[in-house]
């Protein structure tokens, strides 16, 4: 009975920081935005230092769970925080601020976040070797039809800057760049506790995001151009914005991720995969209900063909893992 709550109460935790993240995506990044941050690796830097000042706490009270990592899982903690968290971030970021400036829906590229199991199996394919049934490509082409369709719906593809065309194709960035991170961290995640892995996971996109915007400095300082103002974006970094973040690190940022983290290590990833379509279904609402914004009808039914197809890749990687032998990936 016990182990039957506990399931229930991650299965809870997911759908809630699922939701958490649908209303970063439709409310909080757009505040943001309004504020005036529009430098994405200042941003991106910003959502995680905040948050990570919080999380040294788990750094150095689980520190001893250190001893646990080989060099290999230490890699993939690295490879989680570079794409998961700063590429995939980043990407994300980007989309949004693109879609709330041209007074698009941004359900779109929340949806369009969906494909991250899509991702993650075929990188799966290429990086640890493991073959899915021939069903998943089918189901992979059907994804990619619907992606087409939530995109542009059933008019005319407007391949403008100001359409959908450039958010879509970022968040399809974040979609894989999340999905690669999931791969990355299948075995190390296992190996930490989630408020350690949580720490790890914000601490080292921060130092990543560092790099990033030091990087960007040096080519302003040598005349290369670039979008991005480097450490020249922390000059419109107000109190108020700083405010902003923390309402974020405490809500949407790291408290979500630290929830997400604590059901992932109760349920299976199957049934969290299905749990996570909470945040596309919350995005939906919430858009209609504050922004009185509603997918048109081809959109609708690329959205349904896009949850569907990743339902059934879901599911026919369940069956395929659960008919494995014990030690088939050692």
């Amino acid at each position: 009975m016990k182990l039957r709550n506990a399931g229930t109460l991650a299965a809870i935790a997911i759908m809630f920081a699922a939701f958490l993240w649908a209303f970063d995506g439709v409310v909080l990044t757009p505040w943001v935005n309004d504020l005036g941050m529009y430098d994405v690796p200042t941003f991106v830097f910003m959502l995680h230092a905040t948050a990570s000042v919080f999380l040294v706490y788990f750094l150095i009270s689980k520190r001893h769970e250190l001893k646990n990592l080989t060099a290999r899982d230490r890699g993939a903690f690295l490879l989680t925080a570079t794409f998961g968290g700063a590429i995939g971030t980043m990407a994300i970021v980007a989309a949004i601020i693109r879609v709330h400036t041209g007074n698009l829906n941004i359900s779109v590229v929340v949806l369009l976040q969906k494909l991250q199991p899509l991702f993650a199996i075929l990188l799966a394919v290429i990086w640890l070797h493991e073959r899915p049934r021939k069903r998943f490509y089918l189901w992979a082409l059907c994804a990619l039809c619907g992606s087409y369709l939530l995109t542009f719906g059933f008019v005319k593809p407007n391949l403008s800057a100001d359409g959908m065309l450039v958010p879509a194709l970022l968040s399809i960035l974040a979609a894989f760049s999340f999905g690669s991170s999931t791969v990355f961290s299948k075995r190390a995640i296992t190996k930490v506790s989630h408020g350690l892995g949580t720490a790890l996971r914000f601490i080292l996109t921060t130092g990543i995001m560092l790099c990033i915007i030091a990087l960007t400095s040096v080519f302003i300082w040598s005349g290369i151009h670039t979008n991005y103002a480097g450490f020249a974006g922390f000059k419109v970094v107000s109190w108020e914005m700083i405010g902003a973040f923390l309402v974020i690190a405490f809500t949407t940022g790291g408290t979500a991720i630290f929830i997400y983290y604590w059901g992932l290590k109760r349920v299976t990833a199957a049934r969290s995969t299905i749990l996570e379509l909470m945040f596309p279904a919350s995005a939906i609402v919430l858009e209609y209900l504050i922004h009185h914004k509603i997918l048109n009808v081809g959109q609708l039914i690329g959205a349904l063909i896009i949850l569907a197809a990743i339902i059934a890749i879901t599911r026919e990687q369940a069956r395929a893992q659960k008919n494995q032998p014990p030690n088939a990936n050692p």
